[in-house]
């Protein structure tokens, strides 16, 4: 049963959602939050989380339903699954966690229209079971994690010296003319480390561009 959950082609369904086809550094989908959450690394973990909640439970969903939806309706039926995900990701933030959910605000919302969320509902959640849909969601969900968080903890790190809010640049190199990274607490900072990535992420995996 195990082998069969986790066989060879379920396995590349993970590689290729966390590393081959990496929905920020290769598909370049959900640049905006990549760009407007990241100055702290709270606030990109649980963006990230958010995101991979709901890209795992909308595909889920949708696999379930998908012989039962008319193609005329399809977008809307999606949009509704992932809207009820998403608010109830909106109230449990607002509920416990509201100092993130006001830093967060319309970008959690924005979840809804997500390119990577609605991307893989058409590409993969409509066309396979749930169980491969749900491994695709969650691999595209951690690709992008992974991505939005090393952006999150370096700009925080450089832009504030800190890190989850902890300082961790010594003091001492501040007496010594040390000063934080203004660029990067701006858009172009976050801009600047998403392209580095996606070149180091294109150099390892050897793509090249079809001339």
């Amino acid at each position: 049963m195990a082998e069969a959950l986790f066989s060879s082609k379920n396995q590349k369904i993970l590689k290729d959602g966390m590393w081959d086809t990496n929905p920020i550094t290769f598909q370049i989908l959900g640049i905006c939050s990549a760009l407007a959450v990241t100055t702290q690394l709270k606030a990109a973990i649980i963006m990230s989380l958010g995101l991979t909640f709901v890209t795992a439970g909308s595909n889920v969903v949708i696999s379930i339903i998908r012989n039962y939806i008319p193609p005329q309706i399809r977008i809307i039926v999606q949009l509704t699954v992932v809207s009820a995900l998403v608010i109830s990701i909106d109230q449990a933030l607002r509920a416990y966690m509201f100092d993130v959910s006001k830093q967060l605000s319309v970008f959690v919302g924005l979840i809804i229209t997500n390119c990577i969320v609605m991307g893989r509902l058409e590409a993969f959640a409509m066309g396979n079971p749930p169980w491969k849909s749900f491994l695709d969601g969650l691999a595209n969900g951690v690709g992008y994690s992974a991505i939005l968080i090393a952006i999150g903890a370096i700009r925080e790190i450089l832009g504030s010296g800190k890190l989850w809010g902890i300082p961790v640049i010594p003091e001492l190199l501040y007496t010594q003319g040390y000063v934080n990274n203004g660029m990067m607490v701006l858009a172009p900072g976050a801009f600047f480390l998403l392209g580095i990535m996606v070149w180091i992420q294109r150099s390892i995996s050897g793509y090249k561009e079809n001339s």
